[in-house]
């Protein structure tokens, strides 16, 4: 990395230090993200990790096919495809609440949902004080805030456990084919960053583990703010033009980042990743050319728009909840049986 690798002190007290201390080097600005677009670990990371892990720490395995649909279409098959994991499961929650299957189920197994509103009282903090979203801010909310509240110390728990699970399982998947021979490319031209709602240490570790590291100037993980705040910076203290700003990305978030910036966008579409990775050496040479948001940019929005749901399955016509949950299961099947053969996994 071109700049000093952060340490968990600096992290808790200045995470946005690489961002101010930034210094420009070429005439482009190209911002990355990972899960999902840099490696296929994003179904991984969701369905190995963060879903049973909550289930395991507020005991809701009882509801587990509900939760997985739920979660799963927040965190990867939607529009939010992405968000922060605090977002996600704000979303999930308040989802969870108000379906009335759910609640049927959730009363014939006496289970109980935990308090969403414990999660929005954070977000409200963090975003009040212009906080990123993570452990860290979540700490210094509980600190300041809810000292001896002991469903917080629960949910930072679970947090905890979802990073401290990272290395053996999201860390082995490596990355895109192609992905190292661009980064060779785009760093001829432009400086690069890494935009991320993942923490920094596991972003950091990725990159080093898998020896692409060096190519990029900044990582920037969820403590240092959204991915919109990220390129923000950058852009400002580089004094970048809007058209020489690009951002890769697989989610909605990415798009929405770059464009509150006035930069463009190439989408790495869910299921094509290789594809977009595979075409990508074409679609750099016309941004660097500046050709890319005239010729190209349009058409690759437009199929990016339609990979990716807007109205989830309990919300639409002849919804059956067990042939929603079966259209996954076969994506959940095969990642359990390659890194946690011996987890827990409903099957239907």
């Amino acid at each position: 990395m071109a700049l000093p690798r952060l340490t968990e002190q600096q992290l808790r007290e200045d995470p946005e230090q690489q961002l101010k201390n930034f210094k420009r080097g070429k005439d482009f600005l190209v911002a990355i993200d990972t899960d999902g677009c840099v490696t296929d670990n994003m179904n991984g990371k969701q369905m190995l990790i963060f879903h049973p892990h909550f289930m395991e720490f507020y005991g809701l395995w009882g509801i587990e096919s509900y939760f997985r649909e739920v979660a799963e279409y927040y965190n990867l098959f939607s529009t939010t495809r992405g968000c922060n994991r605090f977002i996600a499961i704000q979303l999930t929650l308040k989802t969870l609440n108000a379906r009335e299957d759910v609640k049927k189920a959730l009363a014939e197994k006496h289970i109980t949902l935990p308090d969403v509103k414990l999660v929005d009282d954070y977000i409200a903090y963090a975003q009040g004080k212009k906080l990123g979203l993570g452990n860290p801010s979540l700490e210094k909310f509980i600190n300041e805030e809810n000292p001896t509240c002991f469903a917080l110390y629960k949910l930072l728990g679970w947090s905890e456990a979802v990073n401290r699970t990272f290395p053996h399982i999201s860390a082995k998947i490596p990355p895109f084919k192609g992905v190292k021979e661009a980064l060779e490319m785009m760093a001829q031209y432009a400086d690069l960053m890494v935009v991320s709602q993942t923490p920094y240490t596991d972003l950091a570790n990725y990159w080093e583990a898998q020896g692409i590291a060096d190519y990029v100037h900044i990582i920037a993980g969820q403590e240092m703010g959204s991915k919109a705040h990220h390129i923000e910076v950058a852009k400002k203290v580089g004094g970048y033009e809007d058209d020489h700003v690009l951002m890769i990305g697989d989610g909605r978030g990415d798009l929405k980042a770059v464009k509150a910036n006035n930069g463009l966008f190439y989408p790495v579409c869910p299921g094509r990743e290789q594809e977009a990775w595979n075409k990508f050496s074409d679609a750099f040479e016309m941004f660097i050319k500046g050709r890319y948001k005239e010729e190209l940019e349009g058409k690759l929005l437009d199929e990016f728009d339609k990979s990716l749901l807007r109205t989830p399955p309990w919300e639409q016509p002849g919804y059956d909840h067990i042939a929603s949950y079966r259209e996954k299961q076969e994506i959940r099947k095969s990642l359990y049986e390659r890194f946690n053969p011996e987890g827990r996994l409903l099957i239907l």
